[in-house]
């Protein structure tokens, strides 16, 4: 009975926060100073980009509701008085198909052995899995539980997945909205007291660690992920092969060459309106050429997979 009031008390005080991210202020005194790595881990959309881009109040990581969004292991930093925090979003732990899917279960997995601290993302409208489970059994017993998206939960859902949460015998847990802040400001100040001392990693003007090109493939990708459907997502890879400000050119590669008008569209409309809405998202000037190309079956070729990064 006791272990439910608790729930039932972290859930109404999960109260809508102001954005927890002091980002790019910088750190004047580090008597006392913290610094470390946050992983962040979990199943396919569990919720780890939405609420990496919410900590820090800024999109450091695309979002869609597909699976395998998420590719590389993202950093994202925090500055705050006192502590600097980096944020490590993975691809999402599942049962690969695939030598991609493998190579992404790695960088995730690595990922969780390098971190300080890792969070476990749990989706509050999901019921609690074997993948889950199998996460869970892998982290350390340290460990924070991060009940995700309790916005879109029912009370008895989140209520649910917070019991189950508990039992799974992690240090702590908690409950959170990405889309409203509720909960995301405490579990931030919970991490920051968890790294270990030490300077800041990183200058205080770096928000996202990562190249500016690759930055830009993930920006196209993202727009393909929300303009196209059924298997083509998980065949498409991009990868900036041009720059020369501000003219970018870039590759959309599917496996197969009836995959290539559905991403290009009638009369290039599907790839006119992926350039438009990642154009959007650049600095003004910046002029994109989208070229589509076929690479047989990337996803099962080790030589591609180092040659796309993955």
């Amino acid at each position: 009975m006791g272990k439910q009031l608790s729930i039932i008390q972290a859930l109404d005080q999960t109260q809508p926060d102001a954005p927890p991210a002091d980002v790019g202020q910088p750190q004047a005194n580090l008597d006392g100073y913290r610094s470390g790595f946050v992983g962040l881990l979990g199943r396919p959309n569990s919720g780890k980009s939405t609420l990496l881009n919410a900590i820090l109040g800024t999109k450091v990581a695309i979002v869609s509701n597909k699976a395998q969004t998420t590719r590389h292991a993202i950093r994202g930093v925090l500055h705050r008085d006192g502590a600097q925090v980096v944020f490590v979003d993975t691809p999402g732990i599942h049962k690969p198909k695939t030598a991609l899917g493998e190579r992404l279960n790695a960088t995730a997995s690595g990922t969780a052995g390098d971190a300080d601290v890792v969070c476990l993302c749990i989706d509050a409208t999901r019921r609690l899995g074997k993948g889950d489970r199998f996460i869970a059994s892998q982290l350390p017993k340290s460990s924070i539980v991060v009940v995700t998206k309790i916005d879109v939960a029912s009370r008895t859902q989140v209520l649910s997945q917070l019991g189950v949460a508990g039992e799974l015998g992690f240090a702590e847990y908690f409950p959170t909205s990405a889309r409203t802040g509720k909960g995301v400001a405490a579990l931030v100040d919970k991490l920051c007291e968890l790294m270990p001392a030490g300077p800041p990693l990183y200058p205080p003007d770096v928000v996202r660690d990562m190249p500016e090109a690759q930055w830009v493939a993930e920006l196209v990708r993202e727009q393909l992920l929300a303009a196209t459907r059924q298997e083509l997502p998980h065949a498409i890879s991009v990868e900036v092969v041009e720059w020369e400000w501000p003219h970018i050119k870039v590759d959309i590669s599917v496996e197969r060459e009836s995959q290539k008008p559905m991403v290009i569209g009638k009369g290039g409309s599907v790839l006119k309106q992926v350039g438009t809405s990642a154009r959007a998202q650049l600095p003004d000037g910046a002029y994109l050429e989208l070229r589509v190309k076929v690479v047989k079956n990337w996803q099962r070729r080790p030589e591609m997979l180092d040659r796309f990064g993955y």
